[in-house]
């Protein structure tokens, strides 16, 4: 009940009344800091909502103004927005961007989420939503946002960030943007996240990682496809297949969205990409270029990728893969019980019990070093075949008593092995070199007499 709470909302409402609009706090922000204050106060964000509406009224801070509907020919216009929601991924509840377009002509949209709205991430997610819209739209209306706008000019003129500028040059299409905060003139794509979160957010969605919520994200975008918007003859994907004629052809390639720069491998196996460290399976002092994506980080050896992480967003991290210092290890095989990049395995999900039984078998029949160099030989096979192959290849051979190197290596390969099938071969001409089978009476009848006599 908001009851108790009324004193604290209306005291932050008081504090209000004298700033100007934009500074005013929204019912989201008293929500959270309802949360964030008072954790002891279980209450929903829609009570917090109602009331504060009610409130405002009271005071004479909302109106409501009268719109003109719009229509849109196909093609023409599409909005853009950002939202922010929450999913579970591997199994801790987490605060996402998601980035949204909807097709003001047939009602269609495209959502994906990101760790953090990044301009690389806007700008990817807007050359995603050109791939499932098969096309551009010829004006895009936002926000003032500041991955766009680097400054709001006298009436509806902005400038924009070069990087955006170069983006819709490469894409060809417009941008339009909104009076600030004035919501409504993008009410489009407004009403669409609305929608979106009641149907596709809520029970909160769960994910090993980023990509797979955005596979379930891209699914139900299709699924949303199926529906019928009031006022419109046909459901959204066949106004959607009408439209995609009208859209402006997408480019023969991408807008270069990554991030160079070229560090130094240091003594642990590692670069650093801003202030976080991740590894690579290169010499110390190599020069490497890294390439930084909004959701990954690649890097590369003269032109060959040799490593690819998922980009940490926090500051001052390791991130480590186990898989990068398996050369080394088998010359230091004492090193990976401690390890900070088994420890990150383990955390991962990556390290299973089942290979913690494996060590332990390998080290009692082997010893303590050439043990854990045949678990290193195992942990191999990961790069060529996959973690979920090997996984199963260890756990079918602990169950059958097996703990050898060699037999998990057949049974991790055994998927791709064929039995050749014999060759039918077609006489054809050499039919005519067929003889009949010898008739062996009149020898049988010569050995008769032989007896007989």
């Amino acid at each position: 009940m908001v009851g108790p709470l009324i004193p604290f909302i209306d005291g932050i409402l008081e504090t209000d009344r004298s700033a100007p609009r934009k500074q005013r706090h929204t019912a989201h922000r008293i929500f959270q800091r309802i949360v964030a204050e008072m954790p002891e106060r279980k209450v929903a964000e829609v009570t917090i909502r109602q009331y504060v509406r009610g409130r405002k009224l009271e005071l004479g801070w909302s109106t409501r103004a009268t719109c003109v509907p719009q229509s849109y020919a196909p093609g023409q216009e599409g909005q853009v927005d950002w939202y922010e929601a929450w999913a579970e991924l591997s199994g801790e509840p987490t605060t996402l961007q998601v980035f949204s377009m909807r097709s003001m002509a047939s009602g269609a949209a495209f959502h994906r989420a990101y760790q953090r709205a990044t301009q690389q991430a806007f700008l990817e997610a807007h050359e995603h939503a050109f791939e499932y819209f098969q096309g551009v739209f010829r004006v895009l209306r936002y926000d003032n946002l500041k991955v766009a706008v680097k400054k709001i000019v006298r009436g509806f003129r902005r400038e924009e960030t070069a990087r955006f500028i170069a983006f819709r040059s490469h894409w060809r299409f417009e941008s339009e943007f909104c009076t600030p905060y004035e919501a409504h003139e993008k009410g489009g794509i407004e009403s669409e996240v609305g929608y979106f979160r009641r149907n596709h957010w809520v029970p909160m969605p769960k994910a090993r990682d980023l990509a797979e919520l955005n596979a379930q994200l891209l699914e139900a975008c299709h699924q949303d496809e199926r529906r019928q918007i009031a006022g419109h003859r046909q459901s959204v994907g066949a106004a959607m297949i009408e439209e995609r004629p009208h859209l402006l052809a997408l480019a023969e390639h991408g807008f270069e969205l990554a991030e160079l720069s070229f560090p130094r491998v240091d003594g642990l196996g590692c670069v650093r990409v801003q202030t976080n460290l991740y590894s690579a399976p290169a010499r110390p002092g190599t020069t490497v270029e890294v390439r930084l994506y909004p959701s990954s980080v690649e890097v590369r050896d003269h032109g060959r990728c040799i490593a690819r992480h998922e980009r940490c967003h926090e500051r001052q991290q390791q991130v480590l893969e186990l898989e990068h210092y398996l050369d080394v290890l088998e010359r230091k095989p004492g090193a990976l019980a401690g390890s900070k990049p088994l420890a990150a395995w383990r955390q991962r999900g990556l390290w299973p019990e089942s290979y913690d039984r494996l060590l332990e078998q390998l080290i009692r029949r082997h010893g303590k070093q050439s043990g854990t160099r045949q678990m290193i030989e195992v942990l191999s096979l990961i790069k060529e075949h996959g973690h979920k192959r090997v996984r199963a290849a260890v756990e079918e051979a602990l169950s059958l008593g097996c703990s050898d190197g060699a037999a998990i290596r057949h049974l991790a390969v055994a998927q791709d092995l064929t039995h050749a099938r014999g060759t039918l071969i077609e006489l054809g001409e050499l039919s005519r070199f067929e003889r009949p089978l010898p008739v062996m009476t009149d020898y049988d009848r010569l050995l008769g007499q032989e007896v007989g006599s």
